[in-house]
């Protein structure tokens, strides 16, 4: 589908990479606009995280975890390993921190959680995500292919049915996602891979939060509420409650400048549109 709603969207031509497709989804899951090819599976890389957090919530809401325990390093939790503040170092076995101390982004965390899930339901953790997130959503392009921290394999039109269940929830307790899109552990420092050091670089459960900081992958007159989470494989998705829409983009080049220079020009030409 393409869309004149949002025009913005078409800048994607101007990307320097082989190949782009985007979409924006409104909180009513209506599609506003879209560009490029939204049927054809990208590499997620770290967009991943989300989805593997919002299963991870409803293996909390089935009652086979719970957010409160031990999990990962000693005197850690489901929840540290959610917001990045296990202590576990960003992709290997060794713990860097005190849990709750530091935010340090942790691959190693989410493949964690991945392992905790598939051992308290007993269904691999690929399958478990596909039977608690990806089918009910209809979102039959889309599959785990190793790490839940970065192996997943997308389309625009799946994660635009992923961001419209966000803004509106049927899977979970609208609660349980307010409480994931809510900073966890107010307060911590730590480096946002790509633009350096954020104080503090704030955090849900799952999904990056936006706040104060600077530079940053979303636009500058993106909303301190918005959320989501990029991937070094060139991917976003953007959450902002205050626009009520949600924005994916997904490239086929890895993350690098063009991203930094081309991302939030981008954004903010999309929430002019969207504002308008």
């Amino acid at each position: 589908m393409e869309s004149s709603s949002v025009p913005s969207l078409a800048a994607t031509e101007n990307w320097p990479v082989p190949t782009a497709a985007v979409a924006v989804v409104r909180a009513d899951g209506t599609v506003a606009g879209s560009h490029g090819p939204t049927g054809q599976r990208f590499p997620l890389a770290s967009v991943t995280k989300p989805l593997a957090a919002y299963a991870v919530l409803v293996a909390y809401e089935e009652g086979a975890i719970d957010l409160d325990e031990p999990a990962g390093p000693e005197g850690a939790t489901v929840r540290h390993l959610l917001a990045h503040t296990s202590g576990l170092a960003f992709d290997e076995n060794r713990v860097q921190a005190a849990p709750g101390t530091r935010r340090i982004y942790s691959n190693t965390g989410f493949e964690v959680l991945g392992d905790l899930v598939a051992k308290a339901t007993d269904i691999p953790f690929a399958d478990y995500l596909h039977q608690a997130v990806l089918a009910p959503l209809g979102m039959t392009a889309t599959t785990l292919e190793g790490s839940p921290a970065k192996d997943a394999v997308s389309t625009v039109d799946d994660l635009v049915r992923f961001a419209a269940e966000v803004q509106a929830p049927r899977l979970l307790d609208a609660r349980t996602v307010l409480d994931a899109m809510t900073v966890a552990y107010p307060g911590l420092t730590g480096i946002l891979p790509g633009y350096g050091h954020q104080r503090p670089n704030d955090w849900g459960l799952g999904f990056e939060i936006r706040g104060a900081k600077s530079p940053h992958w979303t636009g500058t007159t993106s909303s301190p509420r918005t959320f989501g989470h990029f991937g070094q494989s060139g991917t976003f998705l953007w959450i902002d409650p205050d626009v009520r829409a949600a924005c994916v983009a997904l490239t086929d080049r890895a993350f690098g400048p063009w991203a930094i220079e081309a991302w939030t020009p981008f954004t903010d030409a999309v929430l002019a549109d969207l504002r308008r």
